[in-house]
C-alpha cells in the first residue's frame, strides 16, 4: 500500500500522531471518522527509472479505514487498489496494531491482470527526545495475476496456451521517525523485498518532513539500495489532511 503510511502517526494525529511512509500510508494509525488524507509522492534515479504514486485515505468509522492506491512507473506499469484497514487493538496503551486487505488491478504490457494484498502493521509513538517520534513495522503480501504462455505442439499443430498465474511479492517496512522540532521530523525506513523471479532487496530511505502553512506537508529525501539490482533515488512528496 507502497512515500507511503508511515508519517501520518506522529505528523497530524492528536491522540499521537499517526503514521505514513513512502508512498503515504498510514500504518496502523486508523483516520478519524469522516476526516481525509491525500498524498502525491514521485522516486527517480539517476538511471532515469521513476515512480510516481497518488494515496487517498477516509475515516470510515472508528478503528475503520477505507483507502485507495494508484501508481505508475516509468516502464509503463500502472496500479490500483482499494483497501480496507481495521485497528485489532482497543485504542489503549502505547502499541497500535492493524490489519489491511486490499483488491485493485495492474495494467502490465498492455494487460490488465487482478493485483490483491494483506497487510499486518503494528506501531507506537515515544516521548523524551525532542519533539517524540514513532516506531512502525508492516508487512504486506502482495499477489498479482502473471500470463504464462506454453506452446504445445499436437500432431503437426504447435498450439498456445496463456495461464494466469499468481506472482507474489512480500515485504517488510521498518520504520522510525523523530521530531526535532514542532515543524521538522527527520524519517528512516528500512525497505525489504522478496519476490519469486528476482533477487531480494533491501534499501533505506531517509528523508526530511516540513509542516507548510495549513494542512499541507513537504518531504525530500534518497533511497539508497543496500541489497539488490536498484540504483541510488532522489524522493519528493506532498501531502494534506483535511
Amino acid at each position: 500500500m507502497s512515500l507511503g503510511k508511515h508519517l501520518v502517526p506522529a505528523l497530524f494525529a492528536c491522540a499521537f500522531p499517526g503514521a505514513m511512509t513512502g508512498p503515504a500510508q498510514a500504518g496502523p494509525w486508523p483516520r478519524e471518522p469522516g476526516q481525509a488524507f491525500i498524498a502525491l509522492t514521485g522516486e527517480r534515479d539517476r538511471e532515469g527509472n521513476s515512480f510516481t504514486g497518488f494515496y487517498a485515505e477516509y475515516g470510515l468509522a472508528r478503528r475503520r479505514t477505507l483507502g485507495l492506491e494508484i501508481s505508475h512507473t516509468d516502464v509503463g506499469e500502472t496500479t490500483a487498489m482499494a483497501w480496507y484497514q481495521k485497528s485489532l487493538d482497543g485504542g489503549q496503551g502505547p502499541n497500535r496494531l492493524s490489519y489491511a486487505l486490499g483488491f485493485g488491478a495492474i495494467r502490465r504490457d498492455g494487460q490488465l491482470l487482478p493485483l490483491s494484498q494483506a497487510a499486518l502493521m503494528w506501531g507506537r509513538g515515544f516521548s523524551g527526545l525532542w519533539d517524540g517520534g514513532w516506531l512502525t513495522a508492516e508487512a504486506r503480501v502482495k499477489v498479482a495475476g502473471k500470463t504464462e504462455e506454453v506452446r504445445v505442439r499436437q500432431g503437426m499443430t504447435q498450439v498456445e496456451y496463456a495461464y494466469l498465474t499468481p506472482e507474489i511479492v512480500t515485504k517488510l517496512d521498518l520504520t522510525v521517525g523523530i521530531r526535532p522540532s514542532p515543524a521538522w521530523a527527520v524519517v528512516n525506513q528500512l525497505r525489504l523485498e522478496a519476490r519469486k523471479d528476482s533477487d531480494f532487496s533491501a534499501r533505506l530511505a531517509s528523508s526530511a518532513v516540513y509542516d507548510l502553512a495549513g494542512p499541507a506537508r513537504l518531504e525530500i529525501g534518497i533511497v539508497v539500495p543496500l541489497a539488490g539490482p536498484s540504483e541510488p533515488a532522489l524522493k519528493i512528496g506532498t501531502w494534506l489532511e483535511f
